[in-house]
């Protein structure tokens, strides 16, 4: 499943629902990405995206990840909207027979979106607005799938 949300979410939550019932998942992988303050940079992150669009470029990049994987299930929830400083931005959880999979979908997963994913940041602080690009080292990140 694939959301995003302008909701305050909370991860300990997602992570007891979506491990609920599975007798035949050997492994869930969870990560969490919460919204920096920069040293005081940034006091607020801004998250833009297109409804449908999103969702839908995220779901192209799952569906490889379940196939590569042999997944039986993920999760990704991504806040959109005006995030503070300390609070969730991102959830992903993957749920495979044996650890290894899961760990490496969780990181193929973040890697796809914190470079990759279309969504527009924008940190606001006392020094004003500035949009956010994936640095060089998200890109090797995203590389090493390849």
């Amino acid at each position: 499943m694939i959301r995003l949300s302008e909701d305050p979410f909370d991860p300990g939550a997602l992570l007891t629902a979506f491990a609920q019932g599975r007798s035949e998942t050997g492994a869930v992988a969870t990560f969490t990405g919460l919204a920096r303050a920069e040293q005081g940079a940034t006091a607020v992150l801004e998250l833009e995206a297109y409804p449908g669009f999103t969702e839908s470029a995220i779901g192209r990049i799952a569906d490889q990840a379940r196939e590569r994987f042999g997944l039986h299930a993920l999760l990704i929830l991504h806040r959109v909207g005006t995030i503070g400083p300390g609070e969730p931005i991102v959830f992903v959880a993957t749920a495979a027979s044996h650890r290894r999979a899961a760990f490496e979908a969780c990181d193929f997963l973040m890697d796809y979106l914190k470079s990759r994913a279309p969504f527009w940041k924008k940190e606001h602080g006392p020094d004003g607005a500035r949009w956010i690009e994936p640095t060089a080292q998200d890109h090797a990140d995203r590389e090493r799938w390849s």
